[in-house]
């Protein structure tokens, strides 16, 4: 297997879905949308759902899969490949790496596997041992600056505060 290119968010929210089942484009991108499941946590617009198509059915990670049968226009069906699925369940499962990332890749990864009947503890978990270093060395730090740097400090405090409580408050306990 070839490995994974860097994937946007939009991208692996787009392998992600056609992992669940076979799709087409605009079925995702009214899950994206503003008022589709998805994108109440992050939205995708129609144009970057179907570049994203075409970026992984290049990479191998998807492919076309037939033609949604009926009157309409012609939808293309996607399914999953091997490597889209093999990588799409990696991705599911593995903790963001900076806090700022918890708002948009986490709580995607955490819609789509409540999508998929999936359960989130190990990935809750994992995201806790994650975090909590960078939690506590921002909270230790001694060092005070001044002026912007002190502003900033202070936001970056209270977000990694903020997600360190909001994992607590979603993780089963053991």
């Amino acid at each position: 297997m070839s490995p994974v290119p860097s994937l946007s968010l939009a991208e692996w929210v787009v392998l992600a879905v056609i992992s669940e089942r076979p799709t087409h484009g605009f079925a995702i991108s009214q899950l994206t949308a503003s008022d589709g499941d998805l994108g109440r946590v992050w939205q995708v617009p129609r144009p970057i759902v179907y570049r994203a198509l075409g970026r992984l059915a290049a990479a191998g990670l998807i492919t076309a899969d037939g033609t949604e049968p009926g009157n309409g226009p012609q939808r293309t069906i996607y399914a999953v490949t091997p490597e889209g699925a093999t990588a799409a369940g990696a991705w599911l499962q593995t903790p963001v790496e900076h806090v700022r990332e918890v708002r948009s890749h986490l709580l995607m990864k955490l819609a789509l596997l409540h999508r998929a009947g999936a359960d989130p503890a190990c990935l809750l978990r994992r995201q806790q041992e994650r975090l909590a270093p960078i939690a506590k060395a921002m909270t230790a730090e001694r060092a005070e600056p001044d002026g912007f740097e002190a502003t900033l400090l202070a936001w970056r405090r209270a977000n990694a505060t903020a997600a360190i409580s909001f994992l607590d408050d979603i993780t089963p306990p053991r």
